[in-house]
Order: structure tokens, then sequence, then C-alpha cells
């Protein structure tokens, strides 16, 4: 009987242990792959990649915000990367954009302190609609 349970407990061990690391191989392939129209809501925070230079992004970021009709509007741009912070409809937001290659670009969003994906979601369509303009 001690052998069985013993058994049991080693087979369950495993079970959990490469469950969890088939999970992280996933995740980790998929961030690899990640294009246009492939999120990930993270942290409370929805990312995407953009094949546009990141002036282009950054641009459409903010013709999304005042589209949006954001107020307290704190721009923070350095060489690779940038931030936005706004409130829009009484939430605070923040664009996160990262320069990645030449026309590459990963923009991640906040809405709120937890993160509201749907909110987010539409924030990243406005996004992807200036820069089809373009």
């Amino acid at each position: 009987m001690k052998i069985n349970n013993f058994l049991l407990t080693i087979i369950l061990f495993i079970v959990v242990l490469f469950s969890g690391c088939a999970a992280l191989v996933v995740g980790g392939a998929a961030a690899v792959g990640a294009g246009t129209g492939t999120y990930f809501f993270v942290s409370g925070k929805l990312s995407t990649d953009y094949y546009s230079s990141f002036d282009k992004t950054w641009s459409a970021c903010e013709k999304t915000i005042a589209d949006m009709r954001g107020v307290e509007v704190v721009p923070v741009r350095e060489i690779a990367q940038g931030e936005i912070t706004t409130v829009i409809n009484d939430e605070k937001v923040q664009f996160n954009i990262t320069y990645k290659s030449k026309n590459f670009t990963t923009v991640a969003i906040r809405v709120g302190l937890m993160g509201n994906k749907l909110s987010s979601q539409l924030l990243h369509d406005k996004i992807a609609e200036y820069l089809a303009k373009n």
C-alpha cells in the first residue's frame, strides 16, 4: 500500500512538473512568433507588434489619444522607447512604445489600475487604423 501511494505521488509530481513546462514552452514560442494581429495580455497590459517605424507608431498613438479626447497627456520619449500617460474617460491609460527594428515597433497599453483588455483592444484598433492610413 505504501509503495502504491509513493508511486502515485511521484507520478502526480511528474505530471504537474511537465504540465507547467509545456505551458512555458508554448508561451515562449507564441511570444517569438508575434506579429500584427497577435495580442498578449500580460500583467494588465495588452501588447502587439506593428510593422511600422517608431516615429509613425508614436504619431499614431498621439492621434489615437487626441481622437479619444485624452487629457493630462504626459509624453516621455527616448531614443528607442517611449511612454505616454493620459486620462481617457476618467481612466488612466499608459502607452509603452518600444523600437524593435527599422519597421517593427511594439506597443503595450494598460487601461486603469489593473488593466482592461477590451478598452486596450479598442485603442490598438485605433492605432492600427491610423497606421493603415499612412
